[in-house]
């Protein structure tokens, strides 16, 4: 339907992207939309560090103590489009949280990474999500088959080598060792150039976040 590609097109005014979406069925744990339970959902979100430049210019004109301000440009610039198109604008750090991820997978087809980001086939783990719209009608979307996961072709798995502390496992997250070592002067690498099980992964290079933009994530995640 011509609304998905007008909102993709108010989308990349601000370096975003929709992320794929679907109609609710029958059974589904539905939220509300703009005026009762929502039909449709599109996810909206980025590839690479696309809205990096609209975002710091957004920057400059904030209070330089402003918190959380990706999370509140992102809200701010997708509710806009959801008020253009009559949609009702979601986060992922709304409370009660949504299921985001799930919506992700069904939407896009991928499958996670042993880092919990998920792996998308082309942009590998370089992409986020920062929002969603939800539409009382259907507008015209599908959900697609699974991708092929690149994490099954991969022998090595870099990823869960490259971190002095072994944050990532066969057996999760070690969050509190990782937030230690991020901290510490020994984090310095993690803190400058981001996640080094993440840079590790050879899938979507192309697409990787330069090292500003993960120097900035990983400020936020150890709140420095």
């Amino acid at each position: 339907m011509r609304v998905v590609q007008d909102v993709a097109a108010a989308l990349a005014r601000h370096g975003l992207i929709q992320r794929g979406g679907f109609v609710f069925h029958d059974g589904d744990d539905v939220p509300d939309g703009p005026s009762g339970p929502a039909r449709s959902v599109l996810l909206v979100g980025q590839a690479g560090a696309g809205p990096w430049p609209h975002f710091e210019r957004w920057r400059e004109a904030q209070a330089a103590d402003l918190e959380n301000p990706l999370d509140t440009w992102s809200r701010e610039v997708i509710g806009h489009v959801a008020r253009e198109f009559g949609a009702r604008a979601v986060s992922p750090s709304d409370k009660p949280y949504l299921p985001f991820q799930q919506w992700a997978m069904r939407a896009e087809g991928l499958r996670s990474s042993p880092l919990g980001i998920l792996m998308h086939p082309d942009y590998g783990l370089w992409h986020a999500y920062r929002g969603a719209l939800l539409f009382d009608a259907d507008i015209g979307l599908r959900e697609v088959r699974k991708q092929s996961h690149l994490c099954d072709l991969c022998i090595g798995k870099p990823c869960l080598k490259s971190c002095p502390v072994s944050a990532h496992s066969d057996t999760g997250f070690a969050h509190g060792e990782c937030l230690r070592h991020v901290r510490a002067p020994a984090g310095e690498a993690c803190r400058s150039s981001g996640c080094l099980d993440r840079n590790a992964c050879p899938n979507g290079a192309g697409y990787r976040y330069p090292a500003a933009v993960q120097a900035f994530h990983m400020k936020s995640f150890a709140g420095l």
